[in-house]
Order: structure tokens, then C-alpha cells, then sequence
């Protein structure tokens, strides 16, 4: 038998482990889960909330290989519950959003779930420190039950999606993960030089009816660079645009810088600017004009000859801001 105990002149809790069952044996059975000193245990019999008075008066915690935040589970949508949490009469509990997809029928007992709400459930959530999502990426953090989604939604290490363009590519992962998708999958071409020298040529540069794209990847740094350049209409007319994304985070793209410069005739357009995070997604960046933009008329002066044929050489270079 494995027995822990409370602290000294603080009520008396242990938990006992016989025969691979648990028991919990309070001195004061009124003592509610907040007020007393306890221990629950996990299935390898180590503790997994650590008490909170033991801690100097920290809230409890349930470590990364704890499944009481499974408690919290909507089993529905599998996303974790928040007040108000619904109940069934048999003790079964939904989130709020579901009640209504399940036609307000638990989906465990098939009982009326009606309008009760489990105040036991939502009292033990704040008592909970959970860690991140993302920890098994890296995110040591621990958050309070009601701040950890606000976390997780700006977590560092939460997955990146795949940056290419048009394709609603659904992979997401590490950038490492990323690169190798999208030279395998993608077909995009890498480049390990800061900068670039490229021509772009389309037979029709009338008919641009969605979007067209090319994407080119570079490695320089020690970081990975996403070089796009897009064809769509604006207000009805087609303009060509080009910009850097940066594979990483806003944080760490601030520390860079790029111009790309496109010219023909004589004449020559540069644009200088701060590559944007992939956490941004293309269509973002497209949509608020920060890259390099040219209108058709434009490209085709640049272009030279009978203007019937889009021929666009842009040069350009990332550097590292010191």
C-alpha cells in the first residue's frame, strides 16, 4: 500500500493504492475538492495534480501526462468545454455549442439534456493549470484552464500551414516539415543564395481569369524565404505582383529586409519592404498590397517589343538588418 500525505497542521488526506485500486480517505468528509489537500493519482501511480497549498498557494496543476484535462472534453466536437457546460441527467457532460447539434439530446445516454449546468466542472477548471497544446513541439508553458486557448492561438510552436499559394494545401508542421513538402509535393525549387535573377514570361497577359502564381524558395541565413509572384485582377484589371515571406515567426522576419527592382525601356520600379511571416497567409499579404505591384500597362511597357507578350525580369536581394 502507497500512501501520500498533506502537509504538517493542515487537514489529514491520503491516497491509498491497493491491490491496483485506488482509494481516498478524507478525515473531513464535507471538504470539498478545492479546499482539500489531495493528490490524484495517474495510471503509472505518480501524482498528476500537484496540491496547491504545498506549492505556496499556487493553483494545482495537471502535468502534460495527466488525462484529467480530458474531463474537460466535449465529446462532440472533442474541443475543450467552457462555461456554460451542460449536463444530462445521468451526469454526462457537452459543451454549449453541441447542445443544439445533438438536438438537445445527450449523445452518450440519448436522456433530454434540458438546461442543467455543471457547476462542479466548471469550478475544477479553474482550479486547473493545464500545459500548452503544442507542448510535445516544445511549448514548456503552463496556463490557467481560461487562458489556455488565448495561448495556444499565438503559441510559437503551434504548426505552421503550408505556404503555397492557391492550392488550400492542408499540411501544416515544423518549417523544416514545410520545405521538404513543398519541394517534394509542391515541385518548388530551392535556391541557397541571398539573391535572385528572375524572368517571368506569359504568351497572353490578357487573360488572367483567377490567379496565377510561381513560388521559389531560398535559403540564406540560416533561414527559409518564400519568393511569390501572382497575376489577379484588380477592379477588373490585371496586375502582376511580387513579394517575400518569411518562414518563421513575425518576430524573427523583422530582423530581415528585401528589395526587388523590375525595369525595361530605361525605366525602372524598385520596392523595398520587410518579408511577412507565413503565419500570415498568402492571400493576406496579396490583398494588402505590400510587395511590388505592377498594372498590366505598365508590365507590358516594361515588357518592350509589340507589348503582345509579357516578358518581366525581376532581380532582387534579402539581407540580414544589423
Amino acid at each position: 500500500m502507497t500512501c501520500l500525505k498533506s502537509g504538517r497542521n493542515q487537514k489529514k488526506t491520503s491516497i491509498c493504492v491497493l491491490n491496483s485500486r485506488r482509494y481516498m480517505h478524507m478525515d473531513d468528509p464535507r471538504s470539498l475538492p478545492g479546499d482539500a489537500d489531495s493528490s490524484l493519482v495517474s495510471g503509472n501511480d505518480q501524482p498528476c495534480v500537484v496540491p496547491s497549498k504545498i506549492l505556496n498557494g499556487r493553483k494545482p496543476i495537471v502535468l502534460p501526462n495527466s488525462d484529467i484535462d480530458g474531463l474537460l472534453e466535449c465529446p462532440v466536437c472533442s474541443s475543450s468545454m467552457y462555461p456554460p457546460i451542460q449536463q444530462c441527467p445521468s451526469g454526462h457532460t457537452i459543451c454549449f455549442d453541441c447542445k443544439a447539434k445533438v438536438n438537445n439530446k445527450c449523445p452518450i445516454c440519448r436522456k433530454e439534456i434540458g438546461n442543467i449546468r455543471c457547476l462542479a466542472l466548471e469550478k475544477l477548471a479553474v482550479s486547473l493549470h493545464l500545459p500548452c497544446a503544442y507542448h510535445r513541439l516544445g511549448c514548456e508553458e503552463m496556463f490557467p484552464y481560461y487562458t489556455k486557448l488565448k495561448h495556444e492561438d499565438q503559441c510559437v510552436f503551434r504548426p505552421y500551414s503550408c505556404p503555397h499559394p492557391g492550392s488550400d494545401c492542408p499540411v501544416t508542421g515544423d518549417v523544416p516539415t514545410l520545405v521538404a513538402h513543398l519541394r517534394e509535393v509542391h515541385k518548388v525549387d530551392l535556391q541557397t543564395e541571398c539573391t535572385f535573377n528572375h524572368r517571368y514570361v506569359k504568351k497572353d497577359p490578357c487573360a488572367v481569369d483567377n490567379v496565377s502564381w510561381t513560388l521559389t524558395l531560398f535559403h540564406c541565413f540560416g533561414h527559409y524565404f518564400c519568393l511569390h509572384f501572382e497575376a489577379f485582377r484588380l477592379g477588373g484589371e490585371a496586375v502582376y505582383m511580387a513579394f517575400v515571406r518569411f518562414m518563421g515567426e513575425e518576430s524573427e522576419a523583422r530582423k530581415f529586409s528585401y528589395c526587388l527592382e523590375v525595369g525595361g525601356n530605361g525605366r525602372k520600379l524598385t520596392w523595398q519592404g520587410v518579408p511577412r511571416s507565413i503565419r500570415d497567409g498568402h492571400r493576406k499579404v496579396r490583398d494588402s498590397h505590400d510587395g511590388l505591384i505592377l498594372q498590366r500597362s505598365l508590365a507590358l511597357y516594361f515588357s518592350g517589343g509589340d507589348r503582345k507578350e509579357l516578358k518581366l525580369r525581376i532581380t532582387g536581394r534579402i539581407w540580414e538588418e544589423l
